[in-house]
Formats: C-alpha cells, structure tokens, sequence
C-alpha cells in the first residue's frame, strides 16, 4: 500500500512539473490574468492558506495511512502464525491419533460392539468442523456438534490418551464412553452397569 501511494505522489509531481513547464495559450493566459485581477489580496491569501491547511491534512492522512498498513502486516503475520499452529497440531493429532489407534486393538475395533471409550475434544454450538474431511476425530451432530479423537476397549488407554492431548493443549479434553454404538454415561459403564 506504500508502495502504491507513493507511486501515486511520484506520478502526480511528474504530471504537475509537465503541466507547469508546459506554455499556456495566449487564449489561457488571458483568462488567467483576468482571475489574477478579480482575485483580491485577501481570497489569495485565503487561498494560501487554505493549500496549507490542506498539504497538512494530506500529510496526517498518509501517516495514519502508514499505520493502517503497519497494522494490517502485524495482522497478517498474526494469521501466518495461527494457521502454522493449526497446521502444527493437526499433525501432532495425526500422529497421536495412528500411535494410539494401532495400539487399541490394531485400530480395527468394531465401534458397534460392546463397550468403547473416546477422547472428546469440544462441544459446540455454531462450529461444524464436519467440513475438514480428516478421518483424525470423529464427530456427533445434534444439539452441540461433538468431537471425538482415539477409539479404546480400555479405559486406561483411552485415560493416557486423553492426558497426551491435554497436554498439546487441548485442556478440556475429556472420556467419553459407548456402548453399542450409543453414547451411555461414563459412570454407568465404570460401575458395571447394563
């Protein structure tokens, strides 16, 4: 955006040096002596003045206009750094979530049968991640849209898993449990309840 208004100032000095060098016809000149004549020591003076007033206005808008674009650079880096973190931990899932699927049972459990346990890692309301096609979590439509990460027979897997994730800084991840393919309370499976 400098560059450009630059650009803009550079091609407009030019513009006016070659108006100025530029010889006015003698029907101009004319028309320009009679202005010079009507125009009262006052109104130039006013029009001094005022060309001034107006260099300063456009010397303030090119100094907050240097701001607004130092602000959108920080605000571009700023994103950079947000979509390098959100690369970053996909990948960190990928690995954690093949890592403990292959552990469970060679990653072949039959999420229908019995009883199983996943990591949740949110609950919301207005986010659908059900758009990024990645098979790294599971997710549950309903009144909040729910999403789960690692499949597990065991509780204990499933609670090592949850304290890795939690420690990539998803801190309210937490166990949630199934039985035949529907979701049951946590307790009620850990107190051997049918």
């Amino acid at each position: 955006m400098k560059r450009l208004v630059t650009l803009f100032a550079i091609t407009m000095a030019i513009i006016v040096s070659f108006d100025g060098m530029a010889q006015m016809s003698k029907k101009e000149a004319k028309e320009w002596k009679k202005r010079m004549k009507k125009t009262s020591p006052e109104s130039f003076k006013n029009m001094i003045d005022e060309n001034k007033s107006m260099k300063s206005q456009v010397s303030s808008l090119r100094s907050e206009l240097d701001n607004v674009d130092d602000q959108l650079a920080s605000k571009d880096d700023q994103i950079n750094q947000y979509a390098a973190q959100a690369a970053d931990l996909r990948d960190q899932l990928a690995k954690v979530n093949s890592k403990y699927a292959s552990s469970s049972s060679g990653g072949n459990i039959d999420e229908n049968v019995g009883v199983i346990f996943k990591v949740q890692i949110g609950a919301y309301k207005e986010i659908d991640l059900s758009e990024d096609n990645s098979s790294s979590f599971n997710s549950e439509k309903g009144d909040l849209n729910k999403y789960t990460i690692g499949v597990f027979k065991d509780y204990w897997e499933a609670d090592t898993f949850k304290k890795y994730v939690r420690e990539m800084g998803v801190k309210d991840a937490w166990i949630v449990s199934y039985r035949d393919g529907q979701r049951v309370d946590i307790k009620d499976v850990l107190e051997g309840k049918s």
